[in-house]
């Protein structure tokens, strides 16, 4: 109950979160079909990508995976938009996975007063929860009180119920009275809150006060098994409270209305023959004790009954039967002790909580898991009852959890394995590319292509200075204008000579057609040349901050290398020192949970030697008393 209870609050966080994981679909694609949990916060935008990554994780209900990178989210300092939602969420998960300590100090630390109501009094009223069924009884109580009644009338009744069965564990049964008479909450919670008041009366001796509210759930009509169970628990106790105040005619009728097939029906058949008993009626006794007697010897009330049909045979006087049963009696206690040591050893060889575990194929942490079936093994028959218990199943959750960490740091183990790799791969590329590096590096010579950029960068507004149009023409018209430059020079030493007064007016028509035409393009070359030098200034300047780059990396790719390096050995030093620490907590775990089935099994055999030890005494009576008879039967010898 409690932990399906838990996982419900769980879930109810998630309204919180859910836009954060539809922000890829149109607005009104999910938005009317959302409906915010009027309990819980409204929902709001994920704002921080490492919290969309934990909620991933959240949603498949993978919460160890959940807390991890949520833990190293907060301490990368990755959560600046949604801080207050990231603790809250990391207190649920923690309550989810029963750490309950971690979980209650973050609700101490969150759950003020600019915290909603809603979400303040469900966290509050499952961590009182969690640490009720943990057995903290205090911490329990000051975390139910710390609920207001503005809550649901659900969750407002059962938060009264705990304070009282609170108060019942503490025998502190004025208080619990006192609490359960003013209780009102549904229907199906009335009946608990009557049983419990029921008891609570029993146990200060106000019998005739406690009659009425069992017997009032001793007769509801419901079709629930679970109300069918505590409808047989009430009768049940209310029939053992009559019988002990010695009003056998009143107990048997309301033990005869226990269901022949419920859980209480062994108990049942024997209170009912002890009413019988107690009326003197013993031959009508014998008639439940002897369909008891035919039920699994591993029940305490099967194993009374071996004791009590001869005991009802004895006292209708038929003495031989008596003798045989108490002769079977002994005999089988002596088999049963036998099978109970053979399992105590069995259990000490070590293999107990392993052979428990051979099934469980779901390789996940979560606090909801619980063992649901035994292995075949000649112990597991005894193990029902004490997997029944709330402690074994919490240790042999809390010995499984070792176990997953124990899987979950092998694991990261051969991720660093996979760091160290990565590691001696960047350190062979690096060695690889240093010398074609520093070969590069060595022929290049960056100041001096700086200043032939500087001297482009004259030379362009020298020619645009002086109007030197040739300069900025094609190859061609460089080649064609120094040409007509040389013939221009030629004819300039010869001013005088006729015959070449035909070649000069020629070269003039030449000179200026050309001059014309590398002029009509000049202002176009000349931008050209300009963005040239520009491209170039800029891949020059590219050029400069790559080369710096790279001598940073050069000088800091060794020392980065290995600091990484230290990094993953001191990690893998400390696994080392978690995986034994593991070891040795789960070795305890192993110890504590095995000195726990052997101590049961101990008990259910000193019961039975107990009951044996009664059957050889009952068994000597009898046949002290037949040797009585057969002495004062014999004739006696005439002097």
């Amino acid at each position: 109950m409690t932990r399906v209870a838990v996982q419900h609050f769980i879930y109810s966080l998630r309204p919180l979160l859910l836009s954060g994981l539809l922000l890829a679909l149109p607005v009104h694609a999910w938005a009317k079909n959302v409906k915010p949990d009027p309990d819980g916060l409204p929902p709001q935008d994920v704002k921080d990508l490492h919290y969309g990554d934990v909620l991933f994780y959240f949603y498949q209900d993978d919460f160890f995976d959940s807390i991890t990178r949520l833990l190293a989210a907060r301490e990368l300092d990755r959560l600046p938009n949604t801080q207050g939602e990231a603790e809250l969420l990391l207190g649920g998960l923690y309550l989810s996975l029963g750490e309950h300590v971690e979980a209650g100090n973050i609700f101490e630390k969150l759950l003020n007063t600019n915290t909603s109501e809603a979400v303040r009094n469900k966290a509050w009223f499952y961590l009182g929860k969690v640490w009720y069924q943990r057995g903290y009884l205090q911490e329990s109580e000051r975390a139910l009180r710390q609920v207001s009644d503005k809550i649901q009338p659900r969750i407002s009744a059962e938060r009264y119920m705990l304070l009282a069965q609170l108060m019942l564990r503490e025998e502190r049964y004025d208080d619990a009275i006192a609490a359960l008479n003013a209780w009102h909450g549904p229907p199906d919670w009335t009946a608990y809150a009557q049983f419990n008041l029921g008891v609570a009366l029993v146990r200060t001796g106000r019998l005739p006060q406690a009659i009425a509210p069992l017997d009032q759930v001793g007769r509801m009509d419901t079709s629930s098994e679970e109300l069918l169970a505590l409808r047989d628990k009430a009768n049940l106790a209310l029939g053992f409270a009559l019988l002990q105040a010695e009003r056998a005619a009143d107990a048997r009728p309301i033990l005869e209305r226990v269901r022949l097939d419920g859980p209480y029906s062994s108990k049942a058949l024997l209170g009912v023959g002890w009413a019988d008993s107690a009326l003197g009626e013993f031959k009508r006794a014998l008639v439940p004790w002897l369909a008891l007697r035919k039920r699994n010897l591993l029940d305490s009330a099967v194993q009374e009954s071996y004791l009590t049909v001869p005991y009802a045979y004895n006292r209708l006087g038929a003495s031989g039967q008596a003798a045989e049963f108490y002769n079977s009696a002994i005999d089988s206690f002596d088999a049963e002790r036998q099978r109970i040591d053979e399992s105590i050893e069995q259990i000490r060889s070590g293999t107990l909580l392993d052979r428990l575990l051979t099934d469980d194929r779901k390789d996940t942490l979560t606090w909801y898991w619980q063992l649901k079936t035994l292995p075949d093994a000649p112990e597991s028959r005894y193990l029902y009852q004490l997997l029944a218990s709330n402690e074994f199943q919490e240790g042999l959750k809390n010995y499984r959890e070792l176990n997953y960490m124990s899987r979950n740091l092998d694991n990261w183990r051969e991720s660093l394995s996979a760091f160290n790799d990565m590691l001696d791969t960047r350190q062979q590329a690096y060695d690889e590319r240093v010398p074609k590096t520093d070969a590069v590096m060595a022929a290049t010579d960056l100041d001096a292509l700086a200043k032939k950029r500087v001297d482009f960068e004259s030379r362009i507004n020298e020619i645009e200075k002086s109007n030197e149009v040739a300069a900025l023409g094609t190859p061609k018209e460089q080649h064609d204008w120094a040409r007509i430059k040389r013939i221009d020079d030629y004819l300039t030493t010869h001013p005088d000579d006729p015959e070449l007064a035909d070649l000069r007016e020629r070269l003039r028509l030449v000179k200026g057609v050309m001059y014309w035409r590398m002029s009509e393009g000049f202002k176009a070359r000349l931008w050209n040349e300009r963005r040239s030098v520009k491209e170039l200034e800029a891949s020059l300047v590219e050029t400069q901050k790559r080369a710096v780059l790279v001598k940073q990396a050069r000088q800091g790719m060794p020392s980065n290398t290995g600091a990484f390096s230290v990094r993953v050995t001191a990690v893998n030093a400390r696994m080392d020192q978690l995986q034994q620490r593991l070891a040795a907590l789960s070795e305890r775990q192993n110890r504590y949970l095995q000195a726990l089935a052997i101590r049961q099994l101990q008990a259910q055999k000193q019961r039975i030697e107990v009951y044996q030890i009664q059957a050889r005494y009952e068994l000597a009576a009898i046949y002290d008393k037949a040797a009585d008879k057969a002495t004062q039967a014999k004739p006696k010898a005439e002097p």
